[in-house]
């Protein structure tokens, strides 16, 4: 099959609403659409995980953020150049399931590096959701060997890509505060 037709196999498995275990930039995540709230309920349940602890949401491009955010930084460039992938925590997210948006209206969201997870999204035309495939408060895999078999047999769809990349670090979180000034996170 060509790596194209890969792509859009697994966004028609997005817009089904299905869960996805796959190969980020960063590590292996869990996904799903993080407009539909039924996906991003059932990503909790499978991680096990507080609703009170946010996700993360990946889009392709300034463009895409811009329609999730109330309010693009003027300085949305400056923060995107950094060479560490990097997760910016905006204080008013919209059109997005909640869980992704937390409790106080805030919503963390990151581009990634070329590679699957982008072409995913631009495939997709949404955001989808990015958590690390772990149970909740257990230890991030470092590769496809350490995923917890509860997460194998419960996630609705593997993308079998990547699965010898080894990846320790997640995203650096940077959050934009009132001011407008920037506060490292993680």
């Amino acid at each position: 099959m060509h790596e194209g037709n890969k792509i859009n196999v697994f966004s028609d498995y997005l817009e089904d609403g299905k869960t996805l275990l796959y190969p980020t930039d960063t590590i292996w995540g869990l996904g799903c659409d993080a407009t539909n709230q039924e996906a991003v309920n059932r990503i909790y349940t499978l991680k096990k995980r507080p609703k009170n602890k946010p996700l993360i949401a990946l889009v392709s491009d300034i463009t895409m953020l811009a329609q999730y955010i109330e309010i693009l930084p003027t300085n949305i460039d400056e923060l995107l150049v950094s060479k560490l992938p990097t997760t910016i925590v905006y204080s008013n997210g919209k059109g997005l399931a909640k869980g992704v948006i937390a409790h106080n209206g805030s919503v963390a969201i990151r581009i990634p590096a070329a590679g699957f997870a982008l072409d995913l999204i631009k495939s997709f035309g949404k955001p989808i959701v990015s958590t690390s495939g772990n149970i909740s408060d257990a230890p991030i895999p470092e590769s496809f060997d350490e995923i917890d078999p509860h997460i194998l047999a419960q996630v609705d769809e593997v993308v079998p890509l990547d699965k010898e990349k080894v990846a320790r670090i997640p995203s650096q979180v940077l959050q934009i505060m009132p001011d407008g000034s920037v506060k490292q996170l993680r």
